[in-house]
């Protein structure tokens, strides 16, 4: 399909043709907050780019969310997941708590056990690796193996975003792990500085994050990643961030998505008053990182953090919604319910496109043997059809297709979120 037709609807229609320059980028950014009606045109030449590069699917992944350990050492103003050792609410889970968990994905037709958990707590608290050693442990990503491992055995393909990974580390849950993910959040060094959101973090620093980036592209590793918006950055950092992203794919070929998330501001935590993008910033942000990240890419917006736009934001050039869970809350936001799936399929459905339900992995990835340890690689046809979507994934009544874009055509909607 040419990609011709991918800028319809702006005033400057080639420079949209491709992924975007950084020069346009920039001034496209300086202006997002304030133009209503260049959010709408954004989102509009996203949502035409997403058709050419994606066609009219919109996917998700039905997972369980298991937080292996809410302890970490780092200390964001914005997070509410992290747990001091002597809170009510700190847990850290048993390997017979992950395999119930896994059973209950299996009986409810999951695919994903998403492992999420806090950065390095061992190296803050003494009681944790107590806890560990007792276990037979020496750090936590070495009991993150054995719990992959009881995911993987019970009949879950596992995604793993436990922070700051070394290159060892990563080795080791290869074979466990179907894909792994750090969202990078974002590139600015002023958010490490004292006052801001990432200073008592370690593990927040730009360039401990792009490092990890580059080792799991050195390892062919299928990777997630992602922005974080509205935690302190300029709309330039947030190209920034984007622009790196590209980078990183160009070199090593191995992201997989890239999530657009909003900050969300929590009560207790240091950023509880600051006040979060609007909606429709948001779409047009998840248009602007389409435009710079190109019609290939798997653009995820996260369907809990702006629930009453579903719509509007299925049109701003995502293909993806990420992980839905019919057991488990979302333990980063828990404020923040998952949508149900019939109400994603409305949604889809009302922005001319089809729900669709994936893998940890997308379709197109569960080609490419190259990322995947054997182990892996020979469970994949368990669960994927021959197009590479969930051999459970078929969402019923899902409408026909809408014929796909090719030169000269205009974008499906005329309208932006």
């Amino acid at each position: 399909m040419s990609r011709r037709s991918c800028g319809a609807g702006l005033a400057s229609k080639t420079e949209f043709e491709k992924p975007l320059a950084a020069r346009v980028a920039y001034e496209l950014a300086a202006r997002l907050a304030d133009e209503s009606s260049l959010r709408a045109q954004l989102c509009q030449a996203a949502f035409a780019q997403k058709r050419c590069g994606k066609g009219d699917v919109v996917t998700f992944s039905r997972n369980v969310f298991i937080p292996l350990t809410n302890l970490c050492r780092d200390r964001c103003g914005y997070c509410t997941f992290a747990k001091l050792p002597d809170s009510p609410e700190a847990k850290t889970y048993a390997l017979d708590e992950v395999a119930e968990v896994v059973r209950g994905g299996v009986a409810t037709g999951c695919t994903e056990a998403l492992f999420c958990l806090g950065d390095k707590p061992e190296v803050a608290y003494a009681s944790h690796r107590a806890w560990l050693v007792e276990r037979g442990y020496h750090s936590t990503p070495d009991y993150l193996v054995a719990a992959c491992q009881v995911a993987f055995s019970g009949g879950l393909l596992p995604h793993t975003n436990a922070g700051i990974l070394s290159r060892d580390e990563m080795q080791a849950l290869r074979p466990w792990n179907a894909s792994m993910g750090l969202m990078l959040e974002s590139v600015s060094e002023r958010l490490y500085q004292r006052g801001g959101p990432h200073f008592h973090a370690p593990d927040k620093r730009p360039e401990v994050r792009l490092r990890m980036h580059r080792e799991a592209g050195e390892l062919r590793i299928p990777f997630t990643t992602g922005i974080l918006l509205g935690i302190g950055e300029t709309p330039e950092e947030r190209v920034d961030t984007l622009f790196a992203i590209r980078e990183l794919q160009e070199h090593y070929g191995h992201i997989q998505e890239v999530i657009v998330q909003p900050f969300h501001p929590k009560p207790g935590t240091k950023m509880r008053a600051m006040p979060p993008l609007s909606d429709e910033e948001f779409a047009a942000w998840v248009a602007l990182a389409r435009l710079i990240l190109g019609p290939e890419m798997n653009i995820q917006a996260p369907p809990n953090l702006a629930p009453e736009r579903l719509s509007e934001l299925a049109r701003s050039g995502l293909n993806d919604w990420g992980g839905v869970s019919p057991v488990t809350v979302d333990f980063i936001n828990p404020e923040a319910p998952w949508p149900t799936l019939a109400a994603l399929q409305r949604a889809t459905e009302a922005s001319g496109q089809r729900l669709r339900e994936r893998l940890p992995v997308y379709p197109e990835w569960t080609a490419r043997r190259e990322f995947f340890d054997a182990q892996v690689w020979s469970r994949l046809p368990r669960f994927a059809d021959r197009d590479g979507y969930a051999v459970r994934g078929v969402i019923p009544h899902a409408r026909a297709p809408l014929r796909s874009c090719a030169a000269g055509d205009s974008p499906a909607l005329g309208r932006g979120a």
